[in-house]
């Protein structure tokens, strides 16, 4: 499946691009991330502490455990805080 990833602040940093388009046989937001990790040092780097990773599907949070099935969009960014 094509999928369009987000990647927001530091991650974007640290990966070296805004976002893709890739094709993934991944199941759930873990799996995605593991096949990332696996892809290159850069994304290893990234992804390295996932609790201080947020996701999105298609523009709603989701857990690392929630379905990428027919997900157009998933976005990485870090935890937001309020004042």
């Amino acid at each position: 499946m094509s999928l369009e990833l987000r990647y927001f602040a530091w991650l974007r940093e640290r990966i070296g691009l805004p976002g893709e388009t890739i094709e993934t046989g991944a199941a759930t937001v873990a799996d995605l991330v593991e096949e990332l990790r696996a892809r290159e040092d850069r994304y290893a780097l990234a992804f390295s502490d996932m609790g201080a990773v947020r996701v999105a599907i298609d523009q709603e949070l989701a857990g690392l455990d929630a379905p990428i099935a027919g997900a157009r969009e998933v976005a990485f960014f870090p935890p937001m805080t309020g004042g």
